[in-house]
């Protein structure tokens, strides 16, 4: 008697294991058959602070932008993962989201961190078709920086978590800054109406694992971020610039052309800020055009949930101000005390 309910117990609670088991495993994710059709990365060195950061200690702000194409043979209703150095000092996340239409603003999404991986995983607000594609920002702050007294230097390493169609990298010199030299050499560079300079590699085919590293040396004085110095200085004359880049130079890597075609460009992410000044180094495609990021400094510890609803529209606001300070709308003072009454 004791066998046959033993054998009726594994009967009816096999097939229940199995079927858990296997729908965690359809739900996993491997980043093998996620490869990526285009990814984008910038690194911008002193260009902004999150609130409450360090007042002596400079920041790194990274951006991934990236489109990652389904090829796992069925639609996928799981969670993504992403590698990040989510152990550097200061870390934190500022935002990730999705771009779920074309031509309209991303999405956050609630995410996690898993320190022992190191990945961040997040669920995208809809399954990603078989053969579809899936586009999404990471936005971070870290500090990698050696510092000595106004010398400053830092590292970047990038290893792909899966075979990159097209990879571009941008590199940010920090306004005021001197002796700026960054191995290895970019392929292009070039600089903004506000004079902050852009150096811009491009790579394809870039295999899984493949190791990329920079790294960089400068001299400046204090720790005054890029965005606060550009809001000093007086706007360019809109009727006489069209965002693009005012100088532009090769070291004949990339044979005399544009990194990234300024037609189908837009940048997303912090850089909207600066009045469409940096549009044509942004990401190709047309998912991105008109993008503005909610300008929510994470200085929060990384959350399961998304920001709340009230916090996110202070954000906004402060973003609108923050663009119509950069655009010559509104003048420092005024800036100021809309400033206080958000906070």
């Amino acid at each position: 008697m004791l066998k046959r309910l033993l054998i009726l117990f594994l009967a009816i609670t096999f097939p229940g294991f199995f079927v858990l088991n296997n729908a965690h495993a359809e739900g996993g994710f491997d980043s093998g058959k996620f490869p990526y059709k285009e990814m984008q990365i910038q690194l911008m060195p002193e260009f902004d602070y999150p609130e409450n950061w360090p007042k002596d200690e400079p920041s790194m702000l990274v951006g991934y932008y990236g489109t990652i194409l389904n090829q796992t043979g069925k639609d996928f209703n799981g969670k993504i993962e992403f590698p990040l150095p989510v152990d550097r000092k200061n870390f934190s996340i500022y935002l990730i989201a999705e771009f779920p239409e074309d031509n309209k603003p991303e999405i956050q999404r609630p995410f996690e961190i898993d320190k022992e991986k190191g990945v961040v995983f997040w669920e995208p607000g809809k399954p990603i078709k078989n053969g579809g594609t899936y586009d999404f920002v990471i936005e971070y702050y870290e500090n990698s920086f050696e510092v000595d007294g106004a010398k400053k230097s830092f590292k970047f390493d990038f290893t792909p978590p899966a075979e990159i169609e097209k990879l571009d990298v941008i590199v940010y010199k920090p306004l005021d800054s001197e002796g700026f030299t960054i191995d290895p050499n970019p392929s292009t560079t070039t600089k903004s109406e506000y004079g902050q300079e852009l150096g811009h590699y491009q790579y394809t085919d870039v295999k899984t694992g493949k190791a990329l590293s920079y790294s960089a040396v400068y001299t400046k004085e204090g720790n005054e971020s890029s965005l606060s110095i550009i809001s000093k200085m007086n706007p360019p004359n809109d009727e006489n610039h069209d965002g693009t880049a005012s100088d532009q130079t090769t070291n004949g890597t990339d044979e005399g052309r544009p990194l990234i075609d300024a037609a189908g460009a837009s940048i997303i992410g912090i850089s909207i800020i600066i009045a469409g000044a940096f549009v044509f180094w942004g990401i190709r495609g047309k998912r991105h055009q008109g993008a503005i990021k909610p300008a929510k400094k994470s200085t929060r510890k990384p959350s399961k949930k998304t920001i709340p609803s009230k916090i996110a529209d202070i954000a906004d606001e402060k973003k609108k101000l923050r663009s119509m300070l950069l655009n010559g709308k509104i003048d420092q003072k005024t800036y100021e005390e809309k400033m206080k009454k958000l906070i």
